[in-house]
């Protein structure tokens, strides 16, 4: 049990990149941080040091989020640690780079795997964690989305109705889980982290922004100032879908 009394925050996919940029502006404003992965352990363990170097707690845990009993046995390791929590970032996801042309390489395994992960996986961990999040002073769930869920234009189609069909649930979730429970969503445009070098080595991502009025990609703390205000740094927004895109969709 947390006798701390410090709020926490559970951020999934919090590995690498904007969720490890996420666990890390929590643990500078005394969050005790739940750092959650699938594959990447090693990653996970190197985002617990760097939590834990802030002066705070750090608990990583090993979960699918597409598989409900995982995440069920997630939040009661998330309880029976801490005893609370105060906000959740769902910002695991997955993706396949295919060409929209090239249909009949979007298999039904992987539009499959990209809806579990990506918007089952956020409602699973969203109901998961409700009873948790509605107990305490006022939670907030933050979900990562994307501007391919409005534009259309992403690493794949099954990818971009994903995120579309996150933006539509983070409105539902306000609703249900109101007026205890704030739920909004950052939809970004280009990052400029490994998802993107791994998945699409030969994109250039300095020529894709290039036309946008803020010319360069974000970094992941750009996407986490937003987390946070959102989380935190406001009491009166939910069900708000927040645009983080240097201008893409203007």
């Amino acid at each position: 049990m947390n006798e701390s009394n410090r709020p926490v925050a559970l951020i999934t996919g919090s590995g690498t990149g904007v969720g490890r940029a996420c666990a890390l502006q929590f643990a500078k404003r005394g969050f005790d941080v739940v750092v959650n992965y699938s594959r990447s352990e090693a990653d996970a363990k190197q985002t617990a040091q760097e939590v834990e170097s802030l002066g705070v707690r750090a608990l990583v845990i090993c979960c699918d989020v597409s598989n409900d009993l995982a995440v069920r046995a997630m939040l009661g390791e998330v309880e029976k640690t801490f005893g609370r929590l105060d906000v959740l970032v769902n910002n695991a996801a997955t993706t396949k780079f295919i060409p929209y042309a090239d249909m009949e390489s979007l298999t039904e395994e992987l539009w499959d795997r990209i809806f579990a992960v990506n918007l089952k996986g956020a409602f699973f961990v969203t109901r998961a964690a409700a009873d948790l999040l509605r107990a305490g002073e006022g939670g907030s769930v933050v979900n990562i989305t994307s501007v391919a869920a409005t534009t259309g234009t992403g690493s794949s189609i099954a990818y971009c109705a994903s995120k579309a069909g996150l933006n539509t649930m983070t409105k539902s979730f306000a609703k249900s889980l109101a007026p205890k429970v704030r739920v909004n969503a950052v939809c970004p445009g280009p990052i400029d982290t490994r998802w993107i070098k791994e998945g699409a080595p030969s994109l250039d991502l300095g020529k894709m922004v290039a036309g946008y009025p803020l010319p360069k990609a974000s970094q992941p703390d750009d996407i986490a100032d937003a987390v946070i205000f959102l989380a935190i740094g406001t009491t009166m927004a939910t069900g708000q879908l927040l645009t983080i895109d240097g201008g893409q969709t203007l």
